[in-house]
């Protein structure tokens, strides 16, 4: 029987190019989805060639999985990335784009007073070192419940995503002359249940737990999904506005950048377009 031989290339293959502490600190990962070392700092690698051409497969990226086959390719420590919680994909993200390109990124934006394109080089690090984990220690109150927030997973987030494009399929439909009225009416019904679902399916993901008047705490998520499906309005608004707000705090922060026209200075946030972010 041939014996397995040695590649002789291997101690040419990738190696780790940085190390990151996560934001999250390995909190809110499901068992089984990280492999968080002793000493809770990551190994992030470079992107390889079939990463790259993973990021630019459009239908990759519209579902999500061509960004989680990417993460779980450069960081191996991470075992299932759809369970990523939404406080660290920016900072996994830009570690990529750090191992594989450098700290420096020339970005495009607007100046909000004269309106001129402007260029910027960006350092990815001063970044990276800018994000934080909000507090998610105070619970939402709701009569006598207590309800705890969560970050929402990569998984969730992506689910946004659909939301929106449900949206831009409804408005296609809704200004498309050619479409038979009663068909309209079907599709546009079809569209906003998906979208309420997704919605609600949103709010139960980002809930660690319920605590009622006695003490005891509803983890269960159908329990929870339930909860919200029968629960009053006010109840999801007060929730998706704590969610936004923090998902506002976790945000990287806003960059101060002065127009090369005018002179004056103006706030612009980084944008992520995946493809171009890592093109």
């Amino acid at each position: 029987m041939e014996s397995i031989q040695h590649n002789p290339l291997t101690k040419y293959f990738r190696q780790p190019a940085i190390y990151i502490k996560l934001p999250s600190d390995g909190k809110w990962w499901e068992p089984g989805s990280l492999d968080l070392p002793e000493n809770r700092e990551l190994p992030i690698y470079p992107m390889s060639a079939r990463d790259e051409i993973t990021l630019k497969t459009p239908d990759a990226l519209m579902n999500g999985q061509g960004i989680v086959d990417v993460i779980q390719s450069c960081c191996p420590a991470i075992k299932n990335a759809w369970k990523c919680p939404s406080v660290d994909v920016d900072a996994i993200l830009i570690s990529i784009r750090i191992a594989t390109y450098g700290n420096k990124m020339s970005f495009e934006s607007s100046c909000t007073h004269c309106n001129h394109r402007n260029t910027h080089e960006l350092d990815l690090g001063n970044s990276l070192g800018g994000i934080e984990c909000p507090d998610y220690n105070s619970p939402i109150e709701y009569q006598d419940l207590k309800i705890k927030l969560r970050p929402q997973q990569y998984f969730t987030v992506n689910k946004s995503n659909i939301v929106g494009f449900e949206e831009q399929k409804m408005m296609s439909t809704l200004t498309n002359q050619d479409i038979d009225a009663e068909v309209k009416s079907n599709l546009i019904r079809e569209s906003m249940q998906k979208i309420i679902e997704l919605g609600i399916e949103s709010c139960a993901y980002a809930t660690e737990y319920i605590e009622m008047s006695d003490g005891s705490r509803v983890t269960n998520f159908n329990h929870i999904l339930d909860f919200y499906t029968n629960a009053e309005l006010e109840v999801t608004k007060q929730f998706q506005e704590a969610v936004a707000d923090k998902a506002a705090k976790g945000k990287i922060k806003t960059l101060d950048l002065q127009c090369g026209e005018c002179t004056e200075h103006y706030a612009a946030e980084l944008q992520f377009d995946y493809a171009n972010f890592f093109g």
